[in-house]
């Protein structure tokens, strides 16, 4: 049976759940636009349009509370009626939605990542971390000074544009690579992303880890670098050496361990790990920290990847249970105790597997997510000619589920664009038609055809290769750049959504916002980091 809860109540809950005195997972179902505008802080983004793709990897314990997040109009019903198929016996949902928990008294904050940015921001105040802004930055680098620039995101965000002259070396991996990058004990090193959390983070990491080098963080990243008027590179191939020696591993695990006593981290044996994992009356998380090609190379059963410097940065993406166990894992301990370090400190139990997956890495492959198809079944497909020929005969409707963005940029002519929350709004579309489906993630076309085929819908079919096969075959494609209207476009977030796209006005609103995060909070939300 799924109950409702009001605000006052789910706030004393979310209390009790960071402090570790219960399980809880707080679901903003709404689309990502919708949520960016507007959540209470702990939320985590779980879209209609994916949630039963979603849900099982954030809350993958179904005897969990899990509570709903809408704007009132009725979607948690219809969320907690989905997840009731998968075996969630716990739900509820919160009386009158994100409108109550504002009337209330408590804020909804605009933003994404809300807990991970919020700690750097707090990180920086509390240990005083360095930074230098991006004008002085380039003084030194045009007057010939000693230093180097790190780039702590992943290698994909580096390629697209970075610093002029920087390396990437993702936040996880600078205690373990620094020394087989940095060998002048003198040289002044600058840690950048692109805006401010990873820099800080990253350069109060190797701080605590005791390198002695200077080290700094990059004021505002790559965009104080671009509100500077300075160039991005973009294209760059610089990256940290996938293997290190002997000597700088020695060193690496050396830091990571005088680390680990100093701040009380607690090691866990696999062992213990199996028996957490078959636990069912508490949540364990297994994170592996390593590299994609590590992990698919080998790792534990039941793990899940998330690049450590990633897991820090957006801890909601990958944890959906506040108050849940989480043991991070690499093969040598140091990237697994530098992320356990940060992750202790944000308030969650974090544990190190000691020695790291060794043999027990027997698991190989990506982990993706999984629908059976008793929850979603796997739909025909229907090759670009025999849609044309269907259109020309007008025996189908096309039903485009790719994002607002794509739809605009092109879509095949007459297409409707529908998300699947919107569908008992717009029966009239597809009640008693044939529908073709155009999509780029497969989980999602066949969500959206299940709730199709439950409100009248007469088929459903897929186009095969999606958009891309349409174009590939030069049929014709249709634009609309102000279709649909931004009002209706509730999967993207106009707040500073262009602030990577040269936008330096959003590029100021952008870090106004992720300064402004640390006064906004309550008592409550300060509370739960550990700094």
């Amino acid at each position: 049976m799924t109950t409702k809860i009001n605000a006052g109540t789910l706030k004393r809950n979310i209390y009790d759940a960071q402090r570790g005195q219960r399980e809880l997972a707080l679901l903003d179902i709404r689309e990502h636009g919708q949520y960016g505008m507007g959540h209470p802080f702990f939320a985590v983004s779980c879209p209609y349009s994916l949630l039963e793709a979603i849900a099982p990897r954030l809350v993958p314990q179904n005897s969990v509370p899990v509570v709903f997040i809408d704007d009132d109009d009725g979607l948690s019903e219809r969320a907690a009626q989905a997840l009731k198929q998968l075996g969630y016996t716990n739900l509820q949902i919160l009386d009158g939605g994100a409108p109550a928990w504002e009337a209330a008294g408590f804020t909804l904050y605009q933003g994404v990542n809300l807990p991970s940015k919020t700690f750097g921001e707090l990180v920086e105040l509390v240990y005083n971390t360095p930074t230098i802004t991006a004008g002085d930055l380039k003084v030194m680098q045009d007057r010939g000074d000693n230093v180097i620039i790190l780039d702590g995101r992943t290698p994909e965000e580096f390629q697209n544009f970075n610093i002029p002259g920087g390396i990437s070396c993702p936040n996880a991996e600078l205690p373990l690579r620094f020394d087989a990058i940095v060998d002048d004990p003198n040289k002044t090193v600058v840690i950048n992303c692109a805006g401010r959390t990873r820099s800080i983070i990253g350069a109060q990491t190797l701080i605590d880890f005791g390198i002695k080098n200077k080290v700094v963080a990059l004021e505002n990243g790559t965009q104080g670098w671009a509100l500077f008027d300075l160039e991005l590179e973009r294209g760059a191939d610089r990256f940290a050496p996938n293997i290190i020696n002997d000597d700088s591993l020695a060193s690496a695990k050396l830091r990571a361990r005088v680390l680990a006593e100093k701040r009380s981290i607690p090691f866990v044996n696999i062992e213990s790990v199996r028996k957490w994992q078959l636990d069912l009356r508490r949540t364990t998380y297994v994170i592996d920290v390593r590299s994609s090609i590590e992990f698919e190379s080998g790792h534990l059963p039941g793990a899940v990847h998330a690049p450590g410097g990633q897991l820090v940065q957006a801890t909601d993406i990958y944890v959906g249970v506040h108050g849940a166990r989480i043991v991070v894992c690499d093969d040598n301990e140091v990237r697994a105790i530098m992320v356990a370090h940060w992750l202790r400190r944000m308030g969650r139990d974090a544990h190190v597997l000691r020695g790291g997956v060794g043999a027990d890495a027997t698991e190989m492959g990506s982990v993706n997510p999984y629908l059976s198809a008793d929850i979603a079944p796997n739909l025909p497909e229907i090759s670009e000619k025999q849609l044309a020929l269907s259109l020309k005969n007008k025996d189908v409707v096309v039903i485009d589920i790719r994002s607002f963005q794509s739809y605009r940029e092109g879509h095949i002519p007459d297409a409707y664009w529908v998300l699947r929350a919107n569908l008992p709004h717009q029966v009239a579309i597809i009640k008693d038609k044939d529908l073709v489906v155009v999509s780029d993630n497969n989980l999602a076309a066949r969500l959206f055809a299940r709730e199709a085929d439950s409100l009248g819908c007469r088929s459903v079919c897929l186009l095969s290769g999606g958009l891309n096969a349409w174009v590939s075959a030069q049929s014709d494609i249709q634009r609309s750049p102000d279709e649909p209207a931004d009002r209706e476009c509730k999967d993207y977030l106009f707040f500073t959504g262009q602030r990577h796209m040269g936008n330096k006005k959003h590029m100021r609103q952008y870090l106004e916002w992720e300064i402004g995060l640390v006064s906004q909070l309550d008592a409550d939300e300060r509370t739960s980091f550990d700094l």
